[in-house]
């Protein structure tokens, strides 16, 4: 079997593979194709822990070599398989500093064809913070990365990756070896942060956390806090709530830990060790909150592999860009934003983003029955594996798509509990914009060019082209009067000119 392998510029419109093998896991993505908003095919994880016993023999674990070489010849067969033309190996801390990690290498190469790329800790710092950037391209603060086997922190100022990055020999596998027990650790942890003098320059501002130990970490808040959307990336909660709890849940015993939800048996082993870093750090950054993102090194890896362009594109509009080129009946959704925009006055720039993604999204549920196309559309927006968007700006998308398709379904608990009063008024009237759009026009942006709307501080009024009027039907009016009456005002059909520019 011989593995195909081609440059990445010749596999842009193909499917990508990265290959992330770490202290404590290894994992394979297969991403649809390289863009500025990677779509993972297939994401399979395995806990070899390589590196359990670095710090103790300076090698590999033995075990933990045997069920990665087994489970990465696995992974070249699905690779083959699925056709996929350019995979990038990357392995980080335990393989770096093993004595033995040449070897392992070679017998990755030997048994699976693989070419396996080690990185140095500041190349593994700088693509986890470039990972932060992908799903979160104003990130301002702290990037931390926990691994198996080592921290990564490199500082983040708005939306650039700063000048200090710095890898840390701060992994649980590390600590697992401190004597002393809890206080031992904490000293040890407060040795290496106390070094870095660069982290008071970052006081006040935001921390990001990446890495399996602080994912669960968020699991487990989410628990607690009973929250009911439970997408870890942009999850972004006060400071003050994960320093508690994570004081709380470094002093436990693994019999505690196993009554937590939302954490898999095997992260139990490593979730106090990150706990206790994550309080260590928190009480020098004092972060206004901490943001968890499932977005790091591989992420990051195919982020620098694009080009400044593409790199600075909004990846929330880009994710709803490819949607709607997959799933718009006519090809021109944006249009029907553009349409809907003089129903909104003193719009933020904030509000005018959403108002983009959302008309790009507005022709997401054509497809479906009827009876749930509301419902398909709601819950498609509220739970996209994209990112470039908080967990409020999840819940107004899908508050507003539940309005553009009548709003047939119950609305899904964690809407109402993610949005202000303000916010769910806003995306209900552009629901039913979008809808009076759909409506109207069939879809067919080419009648947006001959229908616009006009409002003043009395009305709100639908204008046709007068060779359109026949348009202007029962259902339309029905649509012209609920986005009236969702902004208090009257509404009427009128006639004008034959375009918009004409009738001004």
């Amino acid at each position: 079997m011989n593995f195909r392998l081609v440059p990445i510029h010749q596999a842009r419109d193909r499917r990508v593979g990265v290959i992330d093998i770490g202290s404590n896991s290894i994992r394979l993505v297969v991403y649809e194709r390289l863009n500025r908003v990677p779509v993972p095919v297939i994401n399979e994880k395995v806990l070899c822990g390589l590196g359990r016993d670095l710090t103790r023999t300076g090698c590999l674990n033995p075990e933990g070599v045997t069920r990665a070489l087994e489970n990465l010849a696995r992974f070249k067969a699905l690779l083959y398989a699925m056709e996929v033309d350019h995979v990038d190996v990357l392995a980080t801390a335990a393989v770096r500093e093993a004595a033995d990690g040449d070897t392992f290498v070679t017998a990755v190469k030997r048994g699976s064809d693989l070419d396996v790329s080690v990185i140095s800790g500041a190349e593994e710092a700088r693509l986890s913070a470039m990972g932060v950037l992908c799903g979160n391209p104003g990130a301002d603060g702290v990037m931390g990365d926990l691994g198996g086997g080592s921290l990564e922190l490199v500082g983040l100022d708005r939306g650039e990756v700063g000048e200090q990055q710095v890898t840390l020999p701060l992994g649980p596998f590390q600590l697992m070896t401190v004597d002393g027990g809890a206080r031992g650790i904490r000293k040890r942890i407060a040795e290496q942060l106390d070094a870095q003098s660069w982290l008071g320059r970052y006081r006040n501002r935001r921390f990001y956390a990446v890495g399996g130990s602080w994912r669960s970490l968020a699991r487990v808040e989410m628990e607690q806090r009973q929250h009911l959307l439970r997408i870890v990336h942009q999850y972004a909660v006060p400071a003050r709530e994960i320093e508690q709890l994570a004081s709380v849940i470094g002093r436990q015993q693994k019999a505690s830990l196993e009554r937590l939800g939302g954490v898999s048996r095997r992260r139990l082993e490593t979730l106090p060790y990150g706990a206790l870093v994550m309080e260590a750090l928190i009480e020098r950054l004092r972060p206004i909150e901490v943001v968890f993102s499932a977005y790091g090194l591989r992420e990051g890896h195919l982020f620098d592999l694009l080009s400044p362009e593409e790199r600075a594109r909004d990846p929330l509009l880009q994710a709803c860009a490819d949607v709607a080129a997959r799933l718009d009946r006519f090809g021109h959704a944006e249009r029907s934003a553009d349409w809907v925009a003089p129903l909104f006055r003193n719009e933020t720039l904030e509000q005018a983003r959403l108002r983009l993604a959302c008309g790009l999204l507005s022709d997401i549920s054509w497809g479906e029955h009827p009876d749930y196309r509301a419902q398909h559309a709601m819950m498609r927006a509220l739970r996209m594996p994209v990112p470039g968007m908080t967990h409020r700006e999840r819940a107004y998308l899908a508050a507003a798509l539940h309005a553009r398709y009548g709003g047939a379904a119950v609305m899904d608990p964690a809407i109402p509990a993610l949005l202000t009063d303000e916010d769910s008024a806003q995306a209900n009237l552009l629901g039913l914009g979008l809808r009076l759009a759909h409506t109207l026009t069939g879809g067919a942006s080419c009648l947006l060019d001959r229908t616009w709307l006009e409002r003043d501080d009395g009305a709100m009024r639908l204008v046709i082209a007068e060779d359109l009027a026949s348009l202007a039907g029962d259902v339309v009016r029905r649509r012209v009067e609920a986005v009236a009456k969702a902004i208090n005002l009257s509404g009427d059909i009128v006639l004008g000119g034959t375009t918009k520019a004409a009738a001004s």
